[in-house]
């Protein structure tokens, strides 16, 4: 008869942090290479490691074969659709690779979270990271660690740009203000996206460039959150005064609210009132009337992004092709020349 013999549970982290007389956010931070942990604090940190053999689990599995085969997503606001698709992209590029996928998601993009995040995928030993982070105070942190993998980020913030791959999100909003302005539009509002968002901010600016480049006055942008419910009620102001005869939407979703705040107002789409959106949801076509829009390539944002991240692993192919993915307008029934 085998005698029941007692299991040894595996050290933790949070064993390391007791042993070295540490948060177990300082455990992480040395995992991470942090810049602001002190060398004594790390001295003794990596020494607990090594004397409780300290190894997370995937991570003791890849050292064993050498490779995870594993790549990390680090992303926030995963529910919208363009950080969502972007998501699911990446994860069929990444499988046609022959890769698996761990995804982190922020809740708040506080510096704990991310590093959490961080700390997250690196115990699963992932050989590189795809950040997909709209808010521009997640590169801000970002910028302070020292990530000690490969990683490619999707937006292109002016900061880390030498890992940034993106969709040119300015020349599809020039894409939709020049549409209106070639249909006749000169009285054009701007449904913005919230403040602090990457694409909001690029969207606005190609909004504001095409106008200006074109002559065409502008008014100041509305900022809004990308909901329906935005959108709607923002419709129902504006169009209690009717001083414009087009309205470009930051997204599709806020656009949908806009056309329902136009029928509620007794106004036709687009003899009354041309919209533009940008995304091209799958609802989108099927909208009344269906939505003039700007599709992003989302199948070929994850391909080159899991091109770019592997290029930089050891025995990858140099990539070439870095430029912006440029997007296509759609142009449906939601758009007509004004009617003066």
């Amino acid at each position: 008869m085998t005698e029941n013999l007692p299991k040894v549970r595996a050290p933790s982290i949070r064993d390391v942090a007791r042993l070295a007389g540490v948060s177990h956010q300082t455990v992480s931070r040395v995992l991470n290479n942090h810049p602001s942990i002190r060398e004594t604090t790390k001295a003794r940190v990596l020494q607990v490691m090594e004397d409780l053999q300290y190894r997370p689990n995937r991570a003791a599995r890849a050292l064993s074969r050498g490779r995870s085969r594993t790549i990390g997503i680090l992303s926030a606001q995963s529910s919208e659709y363009g950080p969502a698709s972007s998501i699911a992209a990446i994860q069929d590029a990444a499988r046609e690779a022959g890769y698996y996928v761990n995804t982190a998601n922020l809740t708040t993009v506080d510096q704990e979270s991310i590093e959490a995040a961080l700390m997250h995928l690196m115990l699963q030993a992932v050989e590189g990271i795809v950040v997909i982070a709209p808010q521009v105070r997640v590169f801000d942190v970002l910028e302070q660690l020292s990530i000690t993998v490969p990683f490619v980020s999707l937006q292109s913030t002016g900061h880390l740009d030498d890992h940034a791959l993106s969709v040119d999100q300015i020349a599809g909003a020039r894409l939709a203000t020049r549409h209106l302005i070639d249909l006749g539009h000169r009285r054009i509002y701007h449904l913005a996206g919230p403040q602090d968002w990457i694409e909001a901010e690029a969207r606005m600016r190609g909004f504001l460039d095409e106008m200006g480049a074109m002559d065409v006055p502008t008014t100041a942008p509305i900022l809004g959150d990308w909901t329906a419910d935005f959108g709607y009620h923002a419709g129902r102001e504006l169009f209690g005064r009717r001083d414009f005869t087009a309205i470009f939407s930051s997204n599709d979703q806020m656009a949908l609210g806009l056309m329902h705040a136009a029928r509620d107002a007794g106004l036709d789409i687009p003899r009354d009132i041309s919209i533009v959106g940008f995304d091209d949801i799958p609802e989108a076509a099927h909208f009344w009337p269906p939505l003039t829009t700007v599709r992003q390539d989302f199948g070929e944002l994850g391909r080159r992004c899991i091109a770019l991240l592997l290029s930089n692993l050891p025995g990858g192919e140099p990539i070439v092709d870095r430029d912006p993915i440029m997007p296509r307008l759609i142009v449906r029934e939601s758009t007509a020349p004004p009617a003066f």
